[in-house]
């Protein structure tokens, strides 16, 4: 072998080791062995069940490339039968070189010939070398028409097909390498689904919020793409950026496994405890009442107008800890009704409504208490803590980070660490967006009906443009992204595609 012939070995050694997507792999495996056997043409096959499957196929002569851009090409698999010399070759494990196909009898050529019919093309001189891996035959390489120093064809050197044989090996051992890690990725990308799934699923209210999340923040980016290629700028999305902000996604509720159901759950001001208690309470004035109209201590109107008065209190009550925002006349009455007292049958007085209850319906919006409140907002701290706790890869070392921060708004007044907007990345501006998007539109949360699609939009304008809080520029992207529709992208590009 010549020092030019020992340099590209070298070469092709360091390229295979570098790739680690599969397709540019295979294309770089390809581009290697014809550069080394200075070919024409040649054909990358790897198995596929019972058949060996095209994955990247060249011609130079008739300038054909199928399989570069991602998609097999259009050519049906070939079975693992002896009769194909790329079969043959992988059901001996050996190399099949031949001089000229039109002449030998390895094995039927009839198919090559035909398409030399078709293309004009003649086929000649064939290498046919199968790609070791660990404990298998991966595929096989099929090389055609070696060419001279003046660029005649030729037969492919015996030489050569030693250093195909080694070459072919180091590609098999890159593509396992490669399938392994796709393996791993994809097991730790199952993971995160099968976890941020669970602590959703804790509530029947919140069971769909990461995983609508996660397709919107796709879709989202890929709109965001394809914009700023309308645009003629640079897509601001590579497919890794677009992974680590939908992995933040998915995990970015995670601290969520910590929060007591009874507050993640709560669908009224009042806990099923205390609207137990008043009932029974409510109860026991009446039969307080009916007591006294038994030892003639007040009238049977008398009696009458105090069952009403508690029948109604019930049902006031119960409204007001359901309502979406408590109005003055009622934290009047509210005040009015703590006032009220009755005896029970040893005589002590008890106030109508104890402190604690008045206190959680005087709540003014949610159903939240101070209290309960902090700890809900204590799930992104929780959310920081779990994840640090991950030895996230390279590719995925923002994703803490984002998912921690994904209540931040940048008016500083989010939470849990009050950061303003030189603080706050794009990818947690978005994640907020999305995040708040999906709870005002959600129809599976406790404490509210879904709000309709247009007056949640028209929240989110007013928080970017008039409160400060979200970003204008992506808060507008994100409405006429329509993403959480599945629509096209501008230029009738597929939003998900790039996901």
């Amino acid at each position: 072998m010549n020092q030019q012939k020992l340099q590209a070995l070298l070469k092709a050694g360091a390229r295979l080791s570098g790739e680690q997507e599969l397709g540019s792999l295979l294309q770089t495996i390809l581009s290697c062995v014809m550069d080394l056997a200075g070919c024409d043409a040649g054909t990358l096959y790897l198995r596929e069940g019972e058949a060996l499957r095209f994955c990247i196929l060249r011609n130079n002569t008739l300038n054909t490339y199928e399989g570069g851009d991602g998609r097999a090409p259009s050519l049906p698999p070939v079975p693992l039968k002896k009769e194909n010399v790329c079969a043959l070759a992988f059901l001996e494990d050996r190399t099949i070189c031949i001089e000229d196909v039109y002449n030998s009898e390895v094995c039927d050529f009839s198919g090559p010939i035909r398409y030399d019919a078709l293309t004009g093309y003649r086929t000649r001189s064939m290498l046919v070398v199968p790609m070791h891996g660990r404990g298998e035959v991966l595929g096989v390489l099929q090389l055609i028409n070696a060419l001279d120093e003046e660029g005649e064809v030729c037969a492919f050197s015996p030489g050569m097909a030693a250093v195909l044989e080694s070459v072919a090996s180091q590609a098999a051992l890159a593509i396992q390498n490669v399938r392994y890690l796709a393996e791993i990725q994809e097991l730790f990308r199952s993971f995160v689904r099968v976890m941020s799934t669970a602590i959703d699923a804790r509530s029947p209210y919140n069971a769909n919020h990461s995983r609508r999340m996660a397709e919107n923040a796709g879709r989202f980016a890929a709109y965001l793409n394809a914009e700023a290629r309308q645009n003629g700028g640079e897509p601001p999305f590579s497919p890794a950026h677009i992974e680590e902000l939908v992995m933040s996604v998915w995990l970015h509720d995670v601290g969520k496994v910590t929060t007591p159901l009874e507050v993640m759950d709560k669908a009224e001001r009042l806990l099923p405890a205390q609207r137990a208690a008043i009932a029974q309470r409510m109860q026991a004035i009446r039969l307080a009442g009916r007591i006294a109209r038994l030892e003639g201590r007040i009238t049977g109107e008398e009696e009458q107008q105090l069952a009403a008065d508690t029948r109604a209190a019930e049902e006031r009550i119960a409204a007001i800890s359901r309502c979406g925002f408590v109005q003055d006349a009622e934290l009047e009455w509210l005040g009015e009704l703590c006032g009220r007292r009755w005896q029970d049958e040893t005589g002590a007085e008890h106030p109508w409504l104890t402190a604690e209850e008045a206190a959680m319906l005087r709540i003014r919006k949610g159903t939240l208490s101070n209290d309960e409140r902090e700890a809900m907002q204590q799930h992104v701290v929780m959310t920081d803590r779990l994840l640090s706790q991950i030895h996230f890869s390279a590719g995925l070392s923002h994703v803490r980070q984002w998912a921690a921060a994904h209540h931040e708004l940048l008016n500083g007044k989010g939470y849990p660490r009050q950061l303003t907007a030189g603080e706050i990345p794009p990818e947690v501006r978005i994640l907020t967006i999305l995040d708040i998007f999906d709870a005002l539109v959600a129809d599976d949360r406790p404490y509210k009906p879904g709000m309709p699609v247009q007056k949640a939009l028209g929240i989110l304008k007013a928080m970017a443009e008039q409160e400060g809080a979200l970003d204008p520029a992506l808060t507008n992207a994100f409405i006429r992204s329509r993403c959480w529709q599945q629509e096209a992208a501008p230029g009738g590009a597929d939003p998900t595609s790039a996901v």
